[in-house]
């Protein structure tokens, strides 16, 4: 979640994050996936998203969302890095 605050307003934004199908796992009562999300693996619930492993994914609360193609979720990820890289830490709180 971002807050972005000003003078006059405060914004709250939730992110839906894309990442990699690397595993998945049908033991339990709902499917299961590993993503990575840049090098951070996470179990996210696929079970209302038709995905397989190395398929793209749009996460968001430990949900997938919907699938991605690999051109749309990279070209995100590549917009996240560019933000990251220009965060300023006086401005924004994470």
């Amino acid at each position: 979640m971002f807050i972005i605050r000003t003078k006059t307003i405060t914004q709250i934004m939730c992110l839906a994050i894309p990442g990699e199908i690397l595993d998945i796992d049908t033991s339990c009562s709902l499917r299961m996936a590993t993503v990575d999300f840049g090098g951070i693996h996470k179990s996210i619930c696929i079970q209302y998203v038709d995905a397989e492993p190395g398929d793209f994914i749009l996460a968001h609360a430990g949900m997938a969302i919907t699938r991605l193609d690999s051109e749309e979720a990279e070209a995100t990820l590549e917009d996240f890095r560019i933000l990251a890289d220009n965060l300023n830490p006086d401005n924004h709180v994470v």
